[in-house]
């Protein structure tokens, strides 16, 4: 099959929307089909460009289109004129998040090549936030955006939670529920090698609880910070590392944090790539993540298969897994909560390291070799006309 993906960007500083991207184009390459990926050049750094506007990464062709100076709206004229081809002799188009220009360049070239189109939302349809920047939303919705959604052969959600918070937004657009994926041979059990433990002076005593993710507005950050507090105030062992790129989130927490005495046990990384995360992961006692919304949660899986023990909010749709395994525990997004589970769980080691094996146990199910395999039979019954068929029913599943 030949397989295009569209995307806005696929820069770092996106997280995991970008990352996934890729990832999925190779596991599926990997199973002997042709993949492409369009996107634009907005946020890519010059040694992501390197080799030019076109690379290829693991048998997958990442075209890269100019962008408009300030990268507004991330309109490009350059990947609408690319769409008319790479859409000509596609089976099958798999385009990312809603709202922007790449829906409306990919959808009008779907609709005159008469080529099916799966849409992923990446999040946009969970209420918390679908309705932010209502406005703009509903001015895009009635341009373009719900005919988009009327077209899609199907909608593509990463969890039935995903699926079903949806369902009063997608204009009656069939869903499919296949999850992300994570590299099982790059994260797996590591000793830890001190390093970021080294940025608290290295005292093998402290407790180190990391947060791993963008810092933007719907992480939860706000609720960290006092629930950090708490636990500080209750085991002076407790350090929070912060790793991930600023979304907008890290001057608000700096000083949330700096109000509440907590700067000297607090710090910041910035991005982390690579074996930098692996060793964060292996570094940390417990990984907190008390999203207000999270339509999978690419971290949590990554930490599950690292064997680092989880604490996560009730609104990180994959939190049945994690709960049913015992391989973390699940709370509300409320700062008590948050720090009274904090707080026993780095008291209990047995707990720790039950919860570490168990997640282990549960990565297994999120590896990208299974998740390709699943994705594939998609395209097949998208790109022959069947409808969704046996993916659909995993969407209308209760949660």
């Amino acid at each position: 099959m030949r397989i295009v993906h569209l995307i806005g960007t696929l820069a770092e500083r996106d997280g995991g929307p970008s990352r996934v991207c890729v990832d999925m184009a190779r596991a599926v390459a990997a199973r002997g089909h042709e993949v492409s990926i369009h996107s634009t050049d907005i946020g890519m750094t010059p040694e992501a460009l390197e080799g030019g506007n076109t690379v290829v990464i693991d048998g997958v062709d990442i075209h890269y289109h100019p962008a408009w100076p300030g990268g507004f709206w991330r309109f490009s004229p350059a990947l609408w004129r690319a769409m008319d081809a790479a859409v000509a002799t596609a089976d099958i188009v798999h385009m990312h998040s809603l709202y922007l220009f790449h829906n409306w360049a990919g959808w009008r070239a779907c609709r005159r090549h008469g080529t099916p189109f799966l849409l992923r939302p990446h999040g946009s349809m969970d209420p918390y936030i679908w309705r932010r920047h209502r406005g703009r939303k509903t001015a895009i919705e009635w341009l373009f955006m719900n005919r988009v959604l009327r077209d899609a052969a199907a909608l593509h959600f990463t969890t039935s939670q995903e699926c079903l918070l949806a369902r009063p937004y997608t204009q009656g657009a069939p869903g499919v529920v296949v999850p992300n994926g994570v590299r099982l041979d790059e994260f797996g059990a590591a000793a830890p090698d001190g390093r970021f433990r080294a940025l608290f002076g290295g005292d093998d005593a402290i407790r180190l609880v990391l947060f791993l993710g963008r810092l933007n507005f719907k992480k939860g950050l706000d609720l960290l910070a006092p629930a950090f507090a708490a636990l500080a105030a209750r085991d002076p062992r407790a350090r929070l590392l912060i790793a991930g790129p600023d979304d907008g989130m890290e001057q608000p927490t700096r000083a949330q944090l700096a109000g509440l005495g907590l700067l000297d046990k607090v710090r910041f990384t910035g991005l982390l790539r690579g074996e930098e995360t692996r060793a964060a992961l292996a570094d940390a006692d417990l990984f907190v993540l008390p999203s207000y919304s999270e339509n999978f949660g690419n971290a949590v899986v990554e930490s599950m298969a690292s064997g680092t023990p989880v604490l996560i909010s009730d609104q990180v749709n994959i939190w049945r897994d994690v709960s049913a395994a015992g391989a973390g525990r699940v709370v509300p997004c409320d700062v008590g909560r948050l720090a009274d589970a904090m707080t026993e769980m780095l008291a209990d080691p047995a707990e720790l390291a039950a919860a570490g094996h168990a997640g282990r146990e549960v990565a297994e199910r999120y590896g990208w070799q299974k998740v390709a395999e699943k994705l594939e039979r998609v395209y097949i019954d998208l790109a022959s006309g069947l409808g969704p068929m046996g993916a659909a029913v995993e969407a209308t599943a209760k949660p």
